[in-house]
C-alpha cells in the first residue's frame, strides 16, 4: 500500500522533518568550500567542476556559440513553448510592479522610491537535468522588476555542456550571462565573485541540500529568496472528486525526491481508498517509480477527517508549498485557506500548471514557511526607501515631541540634534 490512511493527530506524533541543523558534516563541507572560492576564486570553482561534475573546464562563462549550438539542439517547437511560458511569466509578474508615492503637509513630505537591485544571480540545478522553468521562474521577475544584470550559475554535465534548454530558457529570459559551476561554490561565487563570475546583492533559485546549507552561510553578505526544503503537497478532495486525477497529482511531487511529501486530505474513506488503488496502478508505469514509491511510502499520507470543513486548520498548520482544491464549487473554500504558497482551484487545475506555463511562480516557500512567506515575486528584486523632508518650521512644530520619546530611551544626543537646529534658527535679539 503505497499510503496509509490516518487521523491529523496520528500523523503529527509520527511525523519526523529534517532540519537544515541535522547537516552537520554537510555544513562543515560547505563552509571549506566557500573559504576555498573566496580565496582562490576561478581555480577553485574549476577544482570542483572536476572533482563532483568529472569535467575539466577551460572557461566557466558560456559562450554566444554554445548557446545558439542549443537553439539548433532543442529544436523549434520547444523553444516555442518556452518563449509562451516566458510571455506568461512575464505577464503575470508585470501586475506586481509598484510605484513609490508622496505625502505632504505644511513644511514636511514624506515618501518611498523603490528601486531595482543592481545584480542578481540564479542558481539553476543541472548536470544531467534541464530545468527550464527554474531559469524563466528567476530571471523573468528580476528582469520586469528592472535588474540590470542577471547572472545564472549551473552545473555542467560530465563533457562540460549545460543542457541546451537551460541555454535557450537564459537568453529568452534575458540573462546577461551562464556561467558553468554548481553546488555550494556557485553560492560561494556569486556572493563574493571570482576572475569570471560577478558577485551580486541576491542569490535565488532552488537546489540540493549544500546549495541551500550555502545559501544559509552568506544571507547577510547576500540576499536570498528563500531556505526551499523538499517539495511537498496537499491535495483537499471530497467524494465526488477523481480519484485518478488525485492519484496523478500526488504522483507529480512523489517523483521528485524520495523527502517529497504528498498529502491526500479528505472526508470521504471510499475516495481514500480508491486513489490509493489508482496510485498503485499509476507507479506500474512510471519512469521515475522507485523515487515516487519511496517518498508516498516515507513521507506521503492520506489525512481523514469527519468533514471538509474540519480539513482547513489542517491545512493551515501544514502551510503547504502546493495545495490543490479537488471539491464540488471550490472557490466557495478559498477564504478558509490561510497559509499556502500556490493554490490550485478546481480538478483541472494540477499543479504542473504553475510549474511550468500558468505564469505564476513556481519559487515557493516550503516546510510550513508559507506561514510567513510568499512565492518569488517582483518584490523580491527591488529595495524601498524612504524619504523624509522637513522645514525649519515643520521641525520646530513637533520638536518637544521628539526630544520627549528621545529622553525616554535616554539618548540625549538624539534630542540634543533636534534641539540645536531650533537654537540655530531662532531669531537674533
Amino acid at each position: 500500500m503505497p499510503l496509509n490512511i490516518c487521523s491529523f493527530d496520528r500523523y503529527k506524533q509520527k511525523q519526523q522533518i529534517a532540519s537544515l541543523l541535522d547537516y552537520r558534516e554537510e555544513r562543515r563541507q560547505v563552509l571549506d568550500i566557500i573559504e576555498d572560492v573566496q580565496r582562490n576564486q576561478d581555480a577553485a570553482l574549476k577544482k570542483y567542476a572536476r572533482k563532483f561534475e568529472r569535467v575539466k573546464l577551460d572557461r566557466l562563462t558560456v559562450s554566444g556559440e554554445e548557446i545558439d549550438a542549443a537553439y539548433r539542439a532543442a529544436g523549434p517547437e520547444i523553444v516555442e513553448v518556452i518563449k509562451e511560458a516566458k510571455n506568461n511569466i512575464e505577464s503575470f509578474h508585470c501586475r506586481q510592479k509598484e510605484k513609490g508615492w508622496w505625502e505632504s503637509g505644511p513644511g514636511w513630505i514624506l515618501g518611498q522610491r523603490y528601486r531595482p537591485l543592481q545584480a542578481v544571480g540564479a542558481y539553476v540545478p543541472g548536470g544531467t537535468a534541464a530545468y527550464p522553468s527554474s531559469v524563466l521562474m528567476a530571471a523573468v521577475p528580476a528582469r520586469v522588476a528592472g535588474v540590470e544584470n542577471v547572472y545564472i550559475c549551473t552545473p555542467p554535465d560530465s563533457e562540460g555542456k549545460v543542457n541546451p534548454l537551460t541555454l535557450v530558457a537564459a537568453r529568452e529570459a534575458g540573462a546577461d550571462a551562464v556561467y558553468k559551476a554548481g553546488g555550494a561554490q556557485a553560492i560561494a561565487a556569486m556572493t563574493y565573485g571570482t576572475e569570471t563570475i560577478p558577485a551580486v546583492q541576491k542569490i535565488v533559485g532552488p537546489g540540493n541540500i549544500y546549495v541551500t546549507l550555502a545559501k544559509k552561510e552568506v544571507y547577510g553578505e547576500v540576499g536570498i529568496d528563500m531556505l526551499a526544503g523538499p517539495s511537498e503537497i496537499v491535495i483537499v478532495a471530497d467524494g465526488k472528486a477523481d480519484p485518478s486525477y488525485i492519484a496523478a497529482d500526488l504522483l507529480s511531487q512523489a517523483e521528485h525526491d524520495p523527502l517529497s511529501r504528498s498529502i491526500l486530505i479528505t472526508d470521504s474513506e471510499r475516495t481514500g481508498n480508491l486513489v490509493i488503488k489508482e496510485l498503485e496502478e499509476q507507479l506500474k508505469s512510471l519512469p521515475r517509480k522507485e523515487i515516487a514509491e519511496e517518498s508516498l511510502q516515507k513521507q506521503g499520507v492520506i489525512i481523514s477527517v469527519a468533514s471538509i470543513r474540519d480539513a482547513w486548520p489542517v491545512v493551515n498548520q501544514l502551510a503547504p508549498e502546493h495545495l490543490e482544491l479537488h471539491l464540488e464549487d471550490a472557490w466557495q473554500y478559498l477564504d478558509h485557506v490561510e497559509n499556502a504558497g500556490a493554490v490550485f482551484i478546481g480538478p483541472h487545475t494540477p499543479e504542473a500548471l504553475g510549474d511550468y506555463f500558468a505564469g505564476t511562480n513556481h519559487v515557493l516557500p516550503t516546510g510550513a514557511a508559507a506561514r510567513y512567506a510568499s512565492a518569488l515575486g517582483v518584490y523580491d528584486f527591488i529595495k524601498r526607501s524612504n524619504v523624509i523632508y522637513y522645514s525649519a518650521e515643520a521641525l520646530q512644530n513637533i520638536t518637544p515631541q521628539v526630544v520627549q520619546l528621545a529622553r525616554s530611551e535616554g539618548l540625549e544626543a538624539h534630542a540634543r540634534s533636534v534641539l540645536i537646529r531650533g537654537e540655530k534658527n531662532e531669531p537674533p535679539d
